[in-house]
């Protein structure tokens, strides 16, 4: 009982992060774009819905692994992610290039 209700928890500390992102901070949504930004170097962290297809998923951290940027996997799936970032349809992929003030980028490694 009490792992379900810690992931929970860090489910809403991401989700409370991630809005604060999409208020204050400059990000992408998408695949297309998560590549471009990875490629131009901008990004500085990744994160990828659970339901993402492998391959795509794969590429993505081939491309953050060559950038030296972190990659995050969250725990739902695109709808989720897409709600997260208080937008009306799905996103598989989102790069955050600025986090504005959020802490999102510096709480990222020890949560994943």
């Amino acid at each position: 009982m009490a792992p379900a209700k810690k992931t929970k928890k860090a489910q809403e500390n991401i989700n409370s992060r991630l809005t604060l992102v999409m208020k204050s901070g400059k990000y992408t949504l998408g695949y297309k774009t998560v590549l471009k930004s990875l490629r131009s170097g901008k990004s500085k962290l990744v994160i990828i819905g659970n339901n993402c297809p492998p391959l795509r998923k794969s590429e993505i951290e081939y491309y953050a692994m060559l950038s030296k940027t972190g990659v995050h996997h969250y725990s739902g799936n695109n709808v989720d992610l897409g709600t997260a970032c208080g937008k009306f349809f799905r996103v598989s992929a989102l790069s955050i290039t600025d986090p504005g003030d959020s802490d999102i980028i510096r709480s990222m490694p020890e949560s994943s």
